[in-house]
């Protein structure tokens, strides 16, 4: 059932097009990621779905009576009370009910009959709402999003900000609704609560339309992937990194068909130029009639490629010695609670050392503790490297300040750069014009994001301390940080939950889980590829233990019903073969709808290779033709990948 439909919008501000012509719709049990740089519109395009905002042109249509549930990055929380309370707040007539069941369990404390009665025939009212069962599931929500069973009693004003936005996305979730919008979900998520949050949405019944620069979650919670470019949406019925393959085929055979109508046109009007007056002239008449009728092909718009690029540079710095850190003994304790004690760690020049683990575990505490930014109560002993010049990146940007404009906070750093010099350096971070004299305390998380990496490369590194640099960076930017990392002469110790970048930067890796911690002597890649054997391992015995448990039902089942089949009557006998016979049956039919499919697939591959060897050739001006060849390569696309859907299912029961 479509549950959205989004037909021709566009939308712009002070008369410039941010987007137009997109349309799609989704059903239930689909699931999209919307992708783009940042500043294309996908925030926008999501306040525009939710109907915050109206359009310019173009329609958005929700089903009615569809449920609707929308997570913004910004963490917009009006609830209070405490933390129980605000994932229930989606339910009114349920959190009405336990307010008042609330105020009648401390009436009933007197002991009178009136007040017994009234807190009996409450805590009745609150079973019937459904009201404990739903205390029951949120507080699973709560526990799978980071939050204990106490934390379940806190006042929402306690939170921090990474606990503010759980708890809106707990908030959001907990309403299960038909259809669900996604701003960067996962920005303070910690690795394990990323994976249940996939394996939640894999499951979920509803629509949802995703936008995250995490690409390894987009990749595993949705098959379908949207492109917003300024002219049009692209769809493709792809996940995130098969996508961006896909595209850059798409790219160059679009350009190239374009190429080919350009210079079609050129050698025409060069045809009409020379001719149009002399003893050709109709036939020059003829081909100006003709172009007049030609639709002209655009070249492809390419979003990423037109994005602007960040360029890190990291300024040249001496030459560390080879032993960085030598720590030794490290501890830390954080609310009377052990985070980590007894840690050696010995730091190398050159090595790129990534800390994971749950939030709170202690990841950041243990980096600065190596960087020498501990608690005085902490313990430790490290003996730093020579001719070290250290950078760090602190993720709450307590390095920019929100007071100052973007030129003045380089200048702070670099009092020998002029207005014009300071402009010109942030220009590199895609900072323009009136931007880099704006206040920085209105700039967005990635805007800020973006000007503490500007200070952190003003002065020579060659030891650097990020922690969690890619939140709220669009996904080139990620990309072009992991480039520079892995270019960089220095050393790096990082935080992040980005799986894309830990694999593509890391050379060893440093868990925090439990007050305990490990180093891995591989980057992540070779963690996550060891951790997958060992989880796999472990299922594997269980699977076995299960077979054998299994097995042994079996066998005492098989007894018990033989000895039922010697007293059963020949109906019954009867009865169980034609069973079987008629399971057989069923086995026959799928074997034969298997090979049928099979047979039908590669037909139909081998008609797509066709299709789309005709759609890399010269059109010879056939547009038409070569419009109606497109049409039925993605029909077919669409056949074929129906028909694998159902081959994999049947052969899973074949």
């Amino acid at each position: 059932m479509t549950v959205l439909q989004v037909a021709d919008l566009r939308y712009g501000f002070a008369g410039d097009t941010l987007f137009e012509s997109v349309t799609f719709t989704l059903a239930l049990g689909e699931r999209a990621a919307l992708v783009a740089p940042n500043g294309a519109g996908k925030s926008t395009l999501l306040r525009l779905i939710a109907g915050e905002i109206e359009p310019d042109q173009g329609t958005v249509v929700r089903k009615r009576d569809i449920t609707f549930g929308y997570y913004r990055q910004s963490h917009e929380l009006a609830a209070s009370g405490d933390v129980l309370g605000a994932f229930l707040s989606c339910f009114g007539d349920v959190v009405g009910l336990r307010a008042e069941l609330s105020q009648a369990q401390e009436d009933a404390a007197s002991g009178s009959e009136e007040a017994l009665d009234r807190l009996s025939t409450l805590q009745d009212r609150y079973h019937l709402a459904r009201g404990d069962e739903l205390e029951r599931e949120v507080g699973i929500l709560a526990n799978k999003l980071g939050f204990s069973d106490a934390d379940l009693a806190r006042p929402v004003e306690t939170l921090s900000g990474g606990e503010r936005g759980r708890l809106q996305l707990g908030v959001v979730l907990a309403q299960k609704p038909d259809l669900l919008l996604l701003d960067e979900p996962t920005n303070h998520l910690d690795l394990d609560t990323i994976g249940w949050l996939e394996s939640y949405l894999v499951g979920y019944r509803g629509a949802v339309l995703i936008v995250s620069h995490d690409r390894a979650f987009l990749d595993t919670v949705a098959p379908a992937t949207m492109e917003l470019g300024v002219r049009a949406l692209r769809v493709y019925p792809l996940k995130y990194s098969d996508y961006s393959v896909a595209r850059e085929e798409d790219m160059a055979r679009e350009n190239a068909v374009a190429a080919r109508q350009e210079a079609m046109i050129a050698k025409t009007e060069d045809f009409i130029r020379k001719n149009i007056a002399g003893q050709k002239t109709k036939q020059a008449q003829s081909r100006r009639k003709m172009l007049d009728k030609v639709e002209r092909i655009d070249r492809a718009e390419d979003v990423w490629n037109t994005a602007e690029k960040i360029v890190f540079r990291f300024a040249p710095a001496n030459r560390s010695g080879d032993i960085v850190l030598d720590a030794r003994g490290l501890a830390a304790s954080r609310g009377g609670r052990e985070l980590f004690s007894g840690v050696d760690l010995l730091v190398r020049r050159g090595e790129r050392i990534g800390i994971v683990g749950p939030n709170g575990a202690g990841k950041s505490t243990l980096m600065k503790l190596l960087a020498g930014r501990g608690a005085p109560e902490d313990e430790s002993s490290i003996k730093r490297g020579t001719n070290l010049q250290e950078g760090y990146f602190d993720q709450h940007l307590g390095q920019v300040d929100p007071a100052l404009t973007a030129v003045d906070n380089v200048r702070r750093v670099r009092g020998d750069f002029t207005v014009e010099a300071a402009r010109q350096y942030l220009a590199r971070f895609r900072f323009y014009g009136d931007d880099t004299l704006r206040v920085v305390s209105g700039f967005s998380g990635g805007e800020r994001t973006r000007l503490a990496l500007a200070k952190l490369l003003l002065e020579p590194r060659n030891l650097l301390f990020l922690d969690e640099p890619t939140n709220h960076m669009d996904i080139p930017a990620a990309e072009i940080l992991e480039e520079a990392l892995v270019g960089f002469e220095g050393t790096v110790i990082l935080v992040s939950h980005d799986r894309r970048f830990l694999e593509k930067t890391t050379t060893r890796l440093i868990t925090v889980r439990d007050a305990h911690v490990d180093i891995y002597p591989g980057g992540f890649r070779d963690w996550s590829d060891m951790r997958e054997r060992v989880e796999a391992e472990e299922s594997a015995k269980l699977r076995e233990e299960k077979e054998r448990e299994r097995a042994a039902s079996k066998r005492a089942e098989s007894k018990k019903n033989e000895a039922k089949a010697a007293a059963a009557p020949v109906a019954e006998k009867k009865a169980s073969y034609d069973q079987q016979r008629q399971a057989s049956r069923e086995r026959e039919k799928r074997v034969k709808r298997v090979g049928e499919l099979e047979n039908s697939i590669a037909l139909g591959e081998a008609e797509l290779s066709v299709l789309r060897d005709k759609l890399k050739g010269d059109p010879g001006g056939d547009w038409a033709r070569l419009a109606e060849l497109a049409t039925k390569e993605q029909a077919l696309a669409k056949r074929l990948e129906a028909m694998m859907s159902e081959w994999t299912k049947l052969s899973e029961g074949a």
